[in-house]
């Protein structure tokens, strides 16, 4: 993923902010507890549910000491998971991915916003689909379907009857156009495997799906549907693989961001950590973050 230059903490913030309402509600205002790192809460959740981007890695760094952390919790009998918004992957390559970055997780710990989507295509009809996302990755896990790359042509996006935004990588400012465009002059399906408006990677923050599908709901008045957080339909896809007579006070959704993972948290019913160190929010005043979304976790640390 490459870094936008214009793009930077605030920026990111107010670009949530401004679609607020596409979002879920919040939940109460609660004053947050400051805690170290993910050890001061390990006697106080089985259930740890972890964001990738800003809490495991930075782009393709894990972020220090945060492996030793993770296998500190998997040693105290802890269930941790990976919730992340990565829609780019084949499951194949994310499990490789955390394997090089020095996580040991097991496939049904990973839950990533591509597998929501998977999960929810499978009650679509069959149709032609335009792509948004590398071709590099080809169509692994997405073989049954009837996929177009979108690129330079605008017949591609004529002729698809929905569209998926995956990824951003090879994404330009003319094939945006292109599909709002072709939006415009016929409305179509557009679902979003990433909700995610930004992600950090080294040297900055990288625009994401998220960001193209705001914008297209905003030019074309297109509704987009998203799969990933903070939607519920990520989290219900945890729950099937927890048990059902789960404790959700005893269950704590971590993450870098507001209106995605703590807010996702709150939608899931559970508690909820805000790393600040690392992220979309480092640098930022999360105080005045916290007032301005009304978005409260209930704690607040530095690093994992």
């Amino acid at each position: 993923m490459r870094v936008d230059p214009e793009v930077d903490s605030k920026w990111a913030f107010d670009a949530y902010q401004q679609v607020r309402e596409r979002l879920p509600q919040a939940g109460g205002e609660t004053r947050p507890m400051m805690v170290n790192s993910l050890a001061d809460l390990a006697d106080q959740f089985d259930v740890f549910l972890l964001d990738a981007y800003g809490v495991l890695n930075i782009g393709e760094q894990a972020i220090p000491g945060t492996c030793r952390r993770i296998a500190d919790l998997q040693a105290a009998s802890k269930r941790v998971m990976v919730v992340t918004n990565s829609a780019g992957y084949p499951k194949r390559l994310l499990m490789k991915r955390y394997e090089r970055l020095g996580y040991t997780f097991a496939a049904e710990d990973i839950v990533s916003s591509r597998e929501t989507l998977l999960a929810a295509l499978q009650n679509e009809e069959p149709r032609r689909w335009g792509l948004m996302a590398a071709a590099e990755y080809g169509t692994e896990e997405f073989e049954k379907l009837d996929i177009t790359f979108l690129r330079n042509d605008p017949k591609d996006y004529d002729t698809a009857e929905s569209f998926i935004l995956l990824g951003t990588g090879d994404w330009t400012d003319a094939q945006q156009s292109l599909l709002e465009k072709s939006l415009r002059q016929n409305p179509r399906p557009v679902f979003v495997g990433n909700p995610d408006i930004v992600a950090p990677v080294e040297g900055g923050l990288s625009k994401q799906p998220g960001h193209y599908a705001h914008s297209l709901a905003d030019t074309t008045g297109c509704t987009p549907a998203f799969f990933g957080k903070p939607f519920a339909n990520i989290y219900e896809l945890v729950f099937r693989r927890l048990p059902s007579d789960i404790n959700r006070n005893r269950v704590v959704m971590v993450g870098d961001t507001l209106h995605t993972d703590i807010l996702g948290g709150q939608v899931a019913g559970v508690k909820t950590a805000l790393v600040t160190d690392y992220g979309s929010l480092k640098g930022f005043d999360i105080a005045s973050a916290i007032a301005t979304s009304g978005i409260f976790p209930d704690f607040i640390l530095p690093s994992p």
